[in-house]
């Protein structure tokens, strides 16, 4: 089945292979980046590997206009859309007990890894419940099911993320959309460039959660998993 994708942060790390995957699919792509100068002479450039497989348009899950404008400018290009994978979000060590000045890390972590994706359903979701098979994959994170270390503002986020995954699961089930909310520990992206206490090699690999995400585009209604976590340590 093809598919034509809105996907976020395609970029760099875990977007750009989710990405990278899709189109080896099959699928046209929509891709929302904030550095569209970033993909070019890249297989994610239209000029590349074709404007008829690829879109691209400036996107900052900061603003909360910018969601709408790459909706509306996807629906423009394409006519219309069936699917949204959401992978942006940034990450600050922010602790329980922070700083005064820290606090616009909490306010940024809001923004981007909760409001961010919410906003962005919000405008797919016509287009979305108008398709009986539709589909939305989060990239949420092992911190929005369990807390460890010193990382409360970013565990907050992606706990609250997981709550409108919920939520969207909830609301969106009976027009046949099905939402997916992919929990990875440790992967292998810049966010795990300072970790040393698993080799870069033992740690989840984007292109596993590409292969993933492949998979829950082809399954039918009946078997899409809401969650899927998985962690390169034990949990």
């Amino acid at each position: 089945m093809q598919r034509t994708i809105l996907i976020s942060g395609a970029s760099r790390g875990i977007g750009r292979a989710i990405a990278e995957q899709a189109l080896a699919d099959g699928h046209k792509l929509s891709l929302g980046v904030r550095n569209i100068e970033s993909l070019k002479g890249t297989l994610l450039d239209p000029e590349v590997t074709g404007k008829d497989k690829i879109m691209l348009h400036k996107y900052d899950a900061k603003d909360s206009f910018s969601a709408k404008e790459w909706v509306d400018s996807t629906l423009n290009y394409y006519g219309n859309f069936d699917s949204i994978i959401y992978s942006s979000g940034i990450f600050y060590n922010t602790p329980l007990i922070f700083e005064d000045e820290q606090k616009q890390e909490i306010d940024e972590l809001w923004r981007v890894n909760v409001m961010g994706p919410w906003y962005a359903v919000r405008a797919c979701w016509d287009e979305l419940i108008s398709n009986e098979a539709s589909r939305i994959i989060v990239l949420v994170s092992m911190s929005g099911k369990r807390s460890k270390g010193k990382l409360a503002g970013y565990c907050t986020s992606k706990f609250a993320l997981m709550g409108l995954c919920q939520t969207i699961k909830n609301e969106s089930w009976q027009y046949g959309l099905r939402i997916t909310a992919i929990c990875p520990g440790w992967v292998n992206t810049d966010m795990a460039k300072n970790v040393s206490a698993v080799k870069k090699s033992e740690m989840t690999q984007p292109s596993d959660i590409a292969r993933l995400c492949s998979e829950l585009l082809q399954l039918p209604n009946s078997c899409i998993p809401f969650e899927l976590s998985m962690s390169c340590l034990k949990e």
